[in-house]
């Protein structure tokens, strides 16, 4: 094992180049030569997975017949999930008010969508749910629904299970944790805690590739989409915005995370209305 792990070691230049551009080419990934280490950190465990002696190897894995099924692995090691409950509070407020607006309506049966693209492990999501629910208990009764995506079929699995340690839980206060989630000891060194139907019943986790066609038809009031276009290239999120645009209800909003923006927003019928914050252009 160690002259295995000595020989896949190196990331020659052929084979990163072979990795990025499939990187690029199923997700929209852009990655650059800089980061060759940290590719190589988080790839190496599939050499070892998989029985092969070098990234060599690896990549004439992906590139060939047999290796379609790997393609998933590779872009869920290199797809960075971090996300905390709470990110970016002024998004879930700003999430709050359109709930307002539209709350008469939705009591008298119209529906609200919500979509969270790039969910990652679940807690935006979550988050949106516990706000919701805070601020209407009975929101649960109302045709109120969040679609949580990702592309890494392994943190929508997670996600789905809704079970978190509690490293994980950062941002959630003594107050919702009571309320929303139960405590489980699974004989670990730390406690974990699963989220309530109350919660989960709002959600439904899919795994999507926001660069592959899209299935859903209805139009969202509210989209976040934080913490994905900046792994994307300048052609790559030109060719995302009017997705968005039209996945967008004409009095909608979208939530970009806080180092993203729309270069020229109103080229793609947006207006910026707030900080990492856009509407379309009214018509």
């Amino acid at each position: 094992m160690t002259a295995q792990m000595q020989i896949s070691a190196d990331l020659d230049p052929v084979s990163f180049r072979a990795i990025a551009d499939l990187a690029y080419r199923e997700s929209g990934l852009t990655l650059v030569e800089e980061k060759s280490s940290m590719i190589r950190s988080r790839l190496r465990h599939r050499l070892r997975d998989l029985g092969l002696p070098d990234f060599s190897a690896y990549s004439a894995l992906l590139q060939s017949e047999q290796g379609k099924g790997e393609l998933r692995y590779l872009i869920s090691a290199l797809t960075t999930n971090v996300s905390h409950f709470f990110r970016e509070s002024h998004h879930y407020d700003t999430m709050i008010g359109e709930f307002e607006k539209r709350l008469p309506d939705l009591r008298a049966g119209k529906p609200m969508r919500i979509w969270s693209a790039g969910c990652s492990n679940g807690q935006e999501p979550l988050s949106a749910a516990m706000r919701l629910i805070d601020h209407t208990p009975t929101a649960g009764s109302l045709d109120l629904r969040i679609l949580a995506t990702d592309i890494d079929s392994e943190v929508v699995q997670f996600a789905r299970r809704g079970l978190y340690p509690e490293r994980l839980m950062g941002g959630v206060s003594e107050t919702l944790l009571q309320k929303y989630f139960s405590r489980e000891d699974l004989g670990e060194s730390e406690p974990f805690f699963r989220a309530l139907p109350s919660l989960t019943s709002l959600i439904r986790f899919n795994e999507l590739n926001l660069l592959a066609p899209w299935p859903m038809t209805r139009r969202f009031d509210v989209i976040f989409c934080r913490n994905v276009v900046i792994y994307f290239d300048v052609e790559t999120q030109r060719r995302l915005w009017p997705r968005l645009h039209a996945a967008l209800a004409p009095d909608g909003v979208l939530f970009l995370g806080h180092s993203e923006r729309i270069a020229d927003p109103g080229a793609y019928g947006f207006d910026c209305t707030g900080p990492t914050t856009y509407r379309p252009i009214a018509s």
